[in-house]
């Protein structure tokens, strides 16, 4: 089974607005913040301790943080 609490995780960091943006995305028109599938791109190393505590946990495998990374969505 792959299951986890990726968005809870990610909440525990408290990320604000600038952050979800990052340097990459500090002008963009629309509000980012909660866009997970960003931090992949903004915060990488935020998505690899995320995956570590997994690992540390026990699980054998991880997947990439793209549950919203479709066109629809990201539009």
């Amino acid at each position: 089974m792959i299951d986890g609490a990726m968005g809870t995780m990610i909440q525990s960091y408290r990320l604000d607005e600038a952050a979800f943006r990052g340097d990459r995305f500090k002008n963009h028109p629309k509000d980012l913040k909660g866009n997970n599938d960003l931090l992949c791109l903004t915060h990488p190393g935020i998505i690899g301790e995320i995956h570590r505590h997994y690992f540390e946990a026990g699980a054998d495998i991880v997947t990439t943080n793209t549950f919203n990374a479709t066109s629809v969505v990201q539009s």
